[in-house]
């Protein structure tokens, strides 16, 4: 006969919990003004001459109620709620989808080098990119264009596929983890095959989107990924303590009430989908879900009920950022922001790692 393991005061658990209470607040406090100045910084930067003063006044003019004397021109406004603050938005949803995606999987596979392309979700984008640009694939329906549809369908059939491959095991997450190697590197192999058969210009184009671009012609892209973003964050977030609980093993959990098995299935089911819309819009930006829910732990632990929030807010401020050196270092000209989020991603990625081998 099975027998139960009773919680006590003074678990492991009751003291990540007391410690996430007193984190949370005042973390997720600084996590907002750090991404709203990494937003301010956006949306003032670059060639238009937005000044912080012109930005502010007009961001309290369009509330409602509210008349300010506003010191931008015509042109300026236009610039600003046009091109620059749904760039800021878009950049911060894109960044706050693969950090808080980063957190999850990290969390089910229990591995701090999980990322949100684990399972094959960057390989299946980029198959889908490659079949809509380079080749017509239209898969659009309603304001979904083309190329966000193709990744977005491309991504979920990979892993897909890595689920079927390792027949639904989620009680087994090293077997979901090879499946997600082998579709990776086939779905790897076919966009491979596909870009030798474009011509330059094509192929041009793809790679452009596969090195990651937050180029965007007003708000649909921001409005496109935000309901998933809501979604799928969501979900995410309720599912911080189940994350919480997972780190201490299948049979504490299960003595805990908690299906083991089921919470994966959820949080990599809302990570995955996360992952799929924001790719479908940004195109491929690593290390911005591998790094940084490493940089939330150093900060505040190791409890997942602060992880969430706070790795969905710091990766929001740090690609916002990220997207102001991709426009500006090589201005005129702009340079792919999954280039920034790796000079930046890698080297700090390297040290924790040289760091952990380090410790005695």
């Amino acid at each position: 006969m099975a027998t139960t393991t009773a919680h006590r005061p003074g678990d492991p658990l009751d003291q990540a919990a007391a410690r996430a209470f007193r984190l949370t607040w005042p973390a997720v406090l600084g996590g907002v003004a750090l991404l709203a100045l990494a937003a301010l910084v956006s949306v003032t930067q670059g060639a238009a001459g937005l000044s912080v003063e012109g930005v502010l006044r007009s961001l309290v003019g369009a509330l409602p109620g509210l008349s300010v004397e506003q010191t931008l021109t015509d042109q300026q406004q236009a610039v600003l709620w046009q091109i620059r603050l749904p760039r800021t938005a878009l950049a911060a949803l894109v960044g706050a989808s693969l950090a808080v995606a980063g957190a999850g999987y990290q969390g089910v596979f229990r591995n701090p080098l999980a990322d949100p392309y684990l399972l094959g979700v960057s390989a299946g984008a980029g198959l889908g990119a490659v079949l809509a640009l380079g080749f017509g694939l239209d898969l659009s329906w309603g304001p979904v264009g083309a190329l966000p549809a193709a990744a977005f369908v491309g991504a979920l059939l990979a892993v897909t596929g890595s689920v079927v491959v390792a027949r639904g095991s989620f009680r087994d997450p090293a077997t979901l983890l090879l499946a997600g190697v082998a579709m990776a590197a086939l779905f790897s192999a076919s966009q491979t095959f596909a870009l030798q058969r474009l011509d330059q210009t094509a192929a041009r184009e793809v790679l452009s989107w596969l090195f990651g671009r937050l180029a965007t012609h007003g708000w649909p892209p921001v409005l496109l990924l935000l309901p998933y973003v809501l979604l799928a964050g969501l979900v995410l977030l309720l599912h911080a303590r189940h994350l919480d609980v997972l780190r201490l093993g299948d049979d504490e959990a299960r003595a805990l009430g908690l299906s083991p098995a089921r919470s994966r299935l959820v949080v990599v089911g809302a990570a995955t989908l996360i992952t799929a819309a924001a790719v479908s819009v940004s195109g491929l930006i690593g290390f911005v879900g591998l790094v940084t829910p490493h940089v939330v732990r150093l900060l505040v632990g190791h409890s997942y009920r602060v992880l969430v929030p706070l790795s969905a807010l710091v990766g929001a401020a740090f690609l916002t950022i990220a997207d102001v050196g991709a426009r500006t270092l090589a201005a005129p000209a702009e340079l792919p922001v999954g280039v920034i989020t790796a000079f930046v991603g890698a080297p700090f990625f390297s040290f924790v790692l040289w760091r952990g081998r380090q410790d005695p």
